[in-house]
């Protein structure tokens, strides 16, 4: 199972480190492997929430998320990502962006760093919605209780996440984008674009998440009555509405999955800067990092690991509003890449240890249960 599962990861491991060997030497093979770890790291949290969201997909788009999805993962996000950013600031044509990155990689790096409170903001606030969503939403089972019941009150108030989420925004806008970078000992205000860049990051998850959890509550009802819309559409003359339906909600939850996705590998891109600024040696690590974490995604999706361990979406979700929290506050200072990686690692952790101590309890109960059903029996 883990062989299969993760075959393609060791796969790329192995031929993306002897690219590294090939091209740098075993200098080259270091950044690499140390950027693979990064990436894991940082995007563990990503696996488990991406998980949530892929257990409702059916095989086919499983197949979909694994092939295109990591071509968009992979090549989209951790290479052309970066040279894009690097052609609208620096208003390049992407020939000229490519080859800035590859002649002239001090030059590329600043660039990049410049574009990183717009970034931020946007990767920021899309997260955030995803963790201010969740934690407001009545659910029937609580990790924080003494937190999550009052939270989840407070979420009957329309509009309540994307109020919070605007206010943050403000404060995010107004405390850190004045002061975010200082070019020649002059001070560069950068808070209008990281006004417009939260709120594009705001519309982006209102737009997305709004669509997938439409057309995934249609797909709930269509499955509710299958066989009378089955009999209505054949009368109709329309047998395949139910897989057109299903076809439209996968679709967009894929295309949530791939914002997601994005919005995760921002940190890892512009975190990556600090272990080196070769666009190859980058684009291999976090790659390597990437295709782990798909796997990842897929393995706790077929051994049921979300049901067994059910705290564990939680931790995942308090570790997208730590990081959500964490891409705001890099507008002006930075946060070491361990602190951001070992906050996600931390919450998820204790929410397995959690979810591990509630199933022995469980068992413990069954069992108490039982002995008491043969003593009445035995009676």
């Amino acid at each position: 199972m883990v062989l299969k599962t993760f075959g393609w990861s060791f796969a790329v491991t192995a031929l993306g480190l002897v690219a590294a060997i090939l091209f740098g030497g075993w200098t080259a093979f270091g950044i690499v492997a140390i950027l693979s770890i990064l990436e894991i790291s940082l995007s563990f949290d990503n696996a488990v929430v991406n998980a949530g969201i892929l257990k409702k997909m059916n095989a086919f788009w499983q197949k979909i998320f694994l092939t295109i999805g990591i071509l968009i993962a992979v090549f989209g996000m951790r290479l052309v990502f970066p040279v894009v950013i690097v052609a609208v600031s620096a208003q390049l044509g992407p020939i000229e962006a490519v080859d800035l990155a590859l002649s002239d990689k001090d030059r590329y790096q600043e660039l990049v760093t410049d574009a990183h409170p717009a970034i931020a903001a946007f990767g920021g606030m899309f997260l955030l919605m995803i963790f201010l969503d969740f934690i407001f939403e009545d659910r029937d089972i609580k990790w924080l209780g003494r937190l999550e019941r009052p939270l989840a009150k407070l979420g009957k108030i329309d509009m309540l996440s994307v109020c919070i989420a605007l206010i943050i925004l403000l404060i995010s806008a107004v405390t850190f984008a004045t002061h975010a970078h200082q070019h020649g000992g002059t001070h560069v205000d950068k808070s209008a674009t990281v006004l417009l860049s939260g709120i594009a990051g705001l519309i982006t998850y209102m737009i997305v998440g709004g669509l997938s959890g439409f057309f995934e509550d249609k797909l709930e009802e269509e499955e509710e009555h299958e066989h009378e819309e089955e009999e209505k559409a054949a009368r109709a003359g329309k047998p395949r509405t139910v897989v057109a339906m299903a076809g439209k909600a996968a679709f967009f939850m894929f295309l949530y999955l791939e914002v997601l996705d994005a919005s995760f590998s921002f940190d890892g891109v512009i975190g990556a800067f600090a272990i080196t600024n070769d666009i190859v040696l980058m684009a291999l690590g976090l790659g390597i990092g990437a295709m782990y974490v798909r796997s990842l995604t897929v393995y706790l999706v077929r051994q049921g690991t979300l049901d067994e361990y059910v705290y564990l979406e939680h931790g995942a979700h308090y570790a997208i509003g730590a990081l959500a929290l964490i891409l705001l506050v890099t507008i002006q200072y930075e946060i070491p890449e361990l602190i951001t990686g070992s906050i996600g690692v931390i919450l998820i952790g204790a929410s397995f240890w959690s979810s591990v101590r509630r199933n022995k309890r469980l068992a413990q109960a069954e069992g108490n249960a039982g002995d008491r059903t043969e003593v009445t029996s035995g009676v």
